[in-house]
């Protein structure tokens, strides 16, 4: 099933713009580990004459360094030692799509591989579409949608790194949760994303308020589980690069500030192959045995895949009681205060994963959720009973608190090992590990001003 629509090029249309000399650039771009576009920007004729139907090649360090480039230790696939050699940029003419904030360019979005065509395993789009595979034996495909926020300030991210990042200008001074006026204020920004993001190939839905002070969504209409993922890097990155046109910058961190939390909560749901429905049985009147094992089985294995909902250190900043981030393990219907809220009925039956913070990888986090409702599928886990009330005050599992606790849940999981691969368990472990040894080495702010005079 696949959802692409007549926004998307075509790599004939890409040849005519590109002859025509509408399009004079082409950016080949892949997904890292940390959820960021990376790649290159290739003149439109030598894209045509030398990369169609071959090719290009990116080193293959791309994806075994921090957030800063960094190239670290750890990592299996490469190292000084084997010379950091390339992977191979394999074009997915599926994704070619116009980037119209920007002059005469168009995108197209790639797999990995290594030089004899196998591919590279713990790439993120790699890690999806295996879990997709494994669906796809069953008959089966992923519908999902991924609901982030953003929080948008009046300061260019050039101000902002002078300023250390903090004493920011938000684009709103009070919380404008559903406040039209709020987002009157936004709205140059945020029109410039929903119809740019409309002209790439997204569903566009709208855009809302949130409660910190200039915190808003942008909302996109559901898609296939690839579909889904691939736009919402796409769009992460053209929310970045048109704040800066507009003089403004945002953040997807977790959690900016200490206030609210910025949130990716995923919307998933599944069908069969032709499209019908298995989640919802009309004549019985509800949920069917496999989704509520599916449900069963993401609960059973939050914990394990925090990490791929949770990725950095600063994303367990965001759960806490009262926040509608979810710090307990329980499934409710239409309850934000659980981790798995359901809604919908019929066609509209789908689980809402409340865990994943506004710098999830997508890929990552959607191959998690997809392993652990297979585990509970294959299983036949029995879904316990509805948690009703505050799941804040419940005795259910915690959610980890910190990424060293996510690190070894996932580390250690039989079910993660299973599902995804040692491989890639491994080299996701390691980037843990580079972050947090980076986090325990760093003096804070929060130490200099509590230590200096005081102690």
């Amino acid at each position: 099933m696949s959802t692409r629509n007549d926004r998307h090029l075509t790599m004939g249309d890409l040849r005519l713009r590109i002859e025509s000399g509408e399009v004079d650039t082409v950016v080949l771009a892949f997904t890292d580990m940390q959820g960021r576009l990376q790649g290159k920007r290739l003149h439109g004729q030598y894209f045509l004459d030398h990369v169609v139907g071959h090719g290009t090649e990116g080193c293959n360090y791309l994806l075994a360094v921090d957030v800063d480039m960094n190239t670290v230790d750890g990592y299996a696939m490469t190292s000084w030692e084997q010379g950091y050699g390339d992977m191979e940029f394999v074009l997915d003419e599926q994704t070619i799509r116009l980037l119209t904030w920007l002059p005469a360019t168009a995108m197209v979005q790639c797999d990995l591989e290594w030089a004899d065509h196998r591919p590279v395993v713990a790439s993120p789009r790699a890690v999806l579409k295996a879990q997709l595979d494994r669906l796809a034996e069953r008959g089966l495909v992923a519908l999902a949608g991924t609901e982030l926020e953003l929080v948008v300030y009046d300061d260019t991210y050039e101000e902002a790194f002078r300023k250390s990042y903090r004493d920011l200008t938000p684009a709103n001074q009070y919380n404008v949760d559903y406040s039209i006026l709020g987002t009157t204020r936004v709205e140059p920004f945020l029109r410039d994303v929903r119809n740019h993001m409309y002209a790439a190939g997204l569903d566009v839905e709208g855009a809302k308020g949130e409660c910190n002070f200039g915190q808003h969504e942008i909302g996109f209409l559901y898609a296939d589980a690839l579909t889904t993922a691939d736009n919402h890097v796409v769009y992460k990155n053209a929310a970045k690069e048109i704040a800066a046109q507009h003089g403004r910058s945002v953040t997807f961190m977790a959690k900016p500030n200490q206030r609210e939390g910025s949130s990716c909560h995923i919307h998933l749901s599944l069908r069969g192959a032709d499209g019908e429905l298995v989640f919802w049985d009309d004549e019985a009147g509800g949920r069917t045995p496999l989704y509520d094992s599916f449900i069963a089985g993401v609960l059973a294995t939050a914990a394990d895949f925090t990490l791929f909902f949770a990725p950095n250190i600063n994303s367990y900043k965001r759960f806490a009681d009262g926040s509608f981030a979810p710090t307990t393990l329980g499934w409710g219907l239409d309850n934000r205060t659980c981790a798995v809220r359901l809604v919908g009925r019929g066609a509209g039956a789908r689980m809402e994963n409340r865990i994943p913070g506004a710098d999830a990888n997508p890929y990552l986090a959607l191959a998690a959720m997809i392993a652990g409702g297979l585990h509970g599928i294959e299983n036949d886990l029995e879904l316990e009973p509805e948690l009703t009330g505050n799941a804040y005050a419940s005795d259910k599992p915690r959610v980890p608190s910190t990424m060293g606790d996510a690190r070894e849940r996932f580390h250690g999981s039989a079910i993660a090992r299973a599902a995804l691969g040692d491989e890639v368990v491994d080299h996701y472990a390691n980037m843990a590990d580079v972050e947090l040894a980076a986090y325990n080495a760093a003096v804070t702010d929060w130490e200099l001003v509590r230590g200096f005079e005081r102690l």
